[in-house]
């Protein structure tokens, strides 16, 4: 039975997801823009930490599931958007509402009950949570369609991609090639990371900010189903209570949003 490691699944991610959006920038002619953003210092200085960030959050989630730790990471999706209401205050200077100080009390209640029964930080859900919002945040300041943006950050990490597989490939520990099967899957790692980031950026801008934002509360969930009840990860009680302390707080996030989602309407 075939088994790629973690490292190989990501640069496979990597390279994959380059080569789908270099077709898609040339089948709906965005090449040569978006080459052109090489000649802009800044934005490719953003590209860069967005990279960074990007290869960070799918290596820490890759290598999470493959060490079965998929209720962990599951938790870092959870408390992703908590993690981008403090990054808000932090470095945006926002203030937050009531019920915003309400979920980020709770949230930090369930990390620091979380850490008590790991018996150690939950640094996967942290690494996954932190290196998320601040893609998001570096993404914000960019100002970028998704498509474009994702090819840049890709081409970045092509080169240590490429000589991670060489490197592997000389030692005789690549699996891509190994088998028709095989290598085919992962070559859709790529397809299975750029179709649902596309459809997501297409997304959000013919639905309310509401539904974009409290959709995303169904990957985690879909993901602690499968470790808990798929994978047979443990739960004990203390974890149970952690994770109590996080949904409640995203409970008080989703109706803040609705409320200010429904403010802005009716001041519109």
């Amino acid at each position: 039975m075939h088994k790629a490691s973690a490292f190989e699944i990501l640069a496979n991610r990597g390279i994959w997801s380059l080569v789908l959006c270099v077709i898609l920038l040339a089948f709906l002619k965005q090449l040569k823009g978006t080459l052109a953003l090489f000649r802009q210092p800044r934005t490719m200085a953003l590209l860069a930490l967005t990279s960074l960030m990007l290869t960070i959050n799918w290596g820490v989630y890759i290598w999470s599931v493959s060490v079965n730790r998929i209720v962990e990471a599951s938790l870092g999706y959870y408390i992703t958007p908590l993690a981008s209401v403090t990054f808000g205050v932090l470095v945006l200077h926002e203030r937050l509402r009531r019920l915003q100080w309400v979920a980020v009390i709770l949230a930090a209640a369930g990390v620091t009950t979380l850490t008590i029964e790991y018996g150690a930080l939950p640094w996967i859900a942290l690494a996954l949570a932190i290196s998320w919002s601040s893609y998001s945040l570096l993404k914000k300041a960019l100002q970028l369609g998704a498509l474009e943006g994702l090819s840049i950050e890709t081409l970045i990490a092509l080169v240590p991609n490429l000589f991670y597989l060489t490197m592997i490939e000389n030692q005789h520990r690549a699996q891509f090639g190994l088998s028709w099967g095989f290598s085919l899957l992962l070559v859709c790692a790529g397809v299975a990371t750029v179709v649902p980031l596309l459809l997501f950026n297409g997304a959000t801008t013919r639905l309310p900010l509401t539904m974009t934002g409290l959709l995303q509360y169904i990957t985690p969930t879909i993901m602690f189903i499968v470790g808990t009840f798929m994978n047979h990860e443990a739960m004990p009680a203390g974890r149970i209570v952690g994770f109590g302390f996080i949904w409640i707080a995203l409970v008080f996030l989703g109706t803040d949003l609705v409320r200010s989602n429904r403010a802005t309407a009716s001041a519109l």
